[in-house]
């Protein structure tokens, strides 16, 4: 891979969250077009990765490096970041209470389109996109009128997130576990959006233990975080492989204890 196909670099990134270290010396890369999955035991440090790269201010990076195109991301405020086209979804999306859903898509549509020198969208033209983009991921149009994320179901969280990601188009989206409470339509609905963006440039971090999700996406890569680091690489059969035996050592021996035992049963 040469050095212009790389949309994302990150070089032995630290990130401690309060007393502790959660990532120790973290590599990847993110070609544009490309999606990466990454996948982690509970407290591995995967959401720690979104968050520190989008700069929430619990999250200190303590040293590394982080690119997006040719910009040092770590140096940005975090509204600098989304700007520069950082999308990260939210695991459990808060509620923005007095803020229209619109409202607030647009504002941050037009802070993006004003960074890169175009003209804002105006009002008319937005909600047309709004309405078809609603309709598109199952929502009601409704939705677009109501303050972020007041009084939505689970699943209608995740797919308003999809609705963010399909308006913005942001260059690189880390997604993180933006399946969790989907029902198989909105699955379906998060397939075809990351396709779609995917065939225009847009690079995905997915973080998923959701290995239908995963097959469906088709990554280019497979990540394992374990212990602040990246473990392993693979394709979509590391998913596979981790989804057979599980992450922990003992758990993944006692398995094929169990499978040799009943093979010599057998």
């Amino acid at each position: 891979m040469s050095k212009p196909d790389r949309l994302l670099e990150v070089r032995d990134l630290r990130v401690d969250v309060g007393e502790r270290t959660v990532l120790r010396s973290v590599h990847l890369d993110v070609p544009a077009g490309a999606v990466v999955v990454l996948m982690g035991a509970n407290g591995s440090g995967k959401s720690t990765l979104g968050m520190a790269l989008a700069g929430h201010p619990a999250y200190r990076v303590r040293s590394g490096q982080a690119l997006l195109g040719r910009t040092d991301l770590l140096s940005l405020p975090a509204h600098e970041r989304a700007r520069l086209g950082l999308f990260v979804s939210f695991q459990a999306p808060p509620d923005v209470p007095g803020v229209k859903n619109n409202l607030f898509i647009r504002t941050a549509l037009n802070a993006q389109r004003q960074a890169n020198g175009q003209l804002p969208q105006d009002a008319f033209d937005f909600l047309a996109d709004a309405r078809a983009t609603a309709e598109r991921l199952g929502l009601p149009e409704s939705i677009l009128g109501r303050p972020v994320n007041e009084g939505f179901s689970g699943g209608e969280r995740k797919r308003n997130e999809l609705m963010q990601l399909a308006l913005l188009q942001p260059r690189l989206a880390i997604l993180d576990e933006i399946d969790s409470g989907m029902d198989v339509d909105g699955v379906r609905a998060l397939v075809a959006q990351v396709q779609n963006l995917r065939a225009q440039g847009t690079g995905f971090i997915v973080i998923s233990h959701y290995l239908q999700l995963i097959e469906q996406l088709q990554p280019d890569t497979v990540l394992r975080l374990d212990q602040g680091c990246i473990s392993q690489r693979g394709n979509a059969e590391l998913a596979r492989q981790i989804a057979r035996t599980g992450f922990s050592p003992a758990v993944a021996a006692q398995s094929k204890s169990f499978s040799a035992k009943r093979t010599v049963e057998t």
